[in-house]
């Protein structure tokens, strides 16, 4: 993996969307603040969808956009050979 895919990146890319699903803006024909959930997609809760029913596209979801998904690894014996699994592998599995 090249430095484009990091464990820091990604870390780096996770708090930028939880930034921006906290993010609102007052709306003054709405005459409120309107957020995430009031113009994302939410195919599986489109009526009162909240900021965990937005359809994101984003390689953060392989992790479940949760940190601690991410930063979990796994001592793993192939073989004779031992090794730790962790979000590289991961990823590599997924796409």
């Amino acid at each position: 993996f090249s430095g484009v895919l990091s464990l820091d990146v990604l870390n780096a890319l996770l708090e930028l969307q939880e930034r921006l699903a906290a993010t609102t803006a007052w709306a003054p024909e709405a005459g409120r603040n309107v957020s995430l959930q009031d113009v994302c997609y939410a195919p599986l809760n489109p009526t009162e969808p909240g900021v965990g029913d937005c359809a994101v596209s984003s390689v953060t979801q392989y992790f479940q956009n949760n940190r601690s998904h991410l930063e979990l690894s796994a001592r793993q014996q192939d073989g004779q050979r031992p090794g730790t699994v962790d979000w590289h592998d991961h990823l590599i599995y997924c796409v």
